[in-house]
């Protein structure tokens, strides 16, 4: 998503909190792939209770995009695109899906927190985003499991 005047106003507010005189604007983005979603994931972030996001490594390398580092920052927008968070990754680790476990799954921050959940709906957001049956998405598909913590929110 490009940088728009809210979310270049968004960042120069988040720049002058944090004493930094400057740093050009960075990734921003929207989780998932619907309004109640994304909504709600950012209202997650900016809560505190959303920790994580696991986007496939299938999307990182169909859109040509590099793997988040430690210590960037993103802004998170809501649906609408507009920015509600500021936040800095604080790890990322390419893992089989099977191999997520329950701590991460606990991260994320979303329905009851568990990995049976996460797995369920996680199995069926990568199927859509690749347009496959769900049974495609095997216990060895690569997904980034990426941490970070909420560094600034209006």
């Amino acid at each position: 998503m490009k940088p728009t005047p809210a979310i270049d106003a968004f960042w120069k507010r988040f720049l002058k909190s944090h004493g930094i005189s400057k740093h050009p604007c960075p990734v921003v983005f929207y989780f998932c792939d619907n309004r109640h979603d994304a909504d709600t994931c950012a209202a997650l972030v900016v809560a505190g209770i959303k920790q994580a996001t696991a986007p496939s490594k299938w999307w990182f390398d169909k859109h040509k995009e590099a793997l988040p580092l430690i210590g960037e920052y993103s802004v998170i927008t809501n649906w609408s695109g507009e920015p509600q968070a500021v936040i800095q990754t604080t790890a990322v680790m390419v893992v089989p899906f099977g191999q997520v476990d329950a701590a991460f799954a606990y991260a994320e921050g979303e329905g009851d927190r568990s990995l049976a959940e996460w797995q369920r709906v996680h199995r069926s957001y990568y199927a859509r985003e690749i347009g496959c049956n769900e049974s495609k998405i095997t216990d060895e598909f690569k997904v980034v499991c990426h941490r970070f913590r909420c560094i600034f929110s209006d």
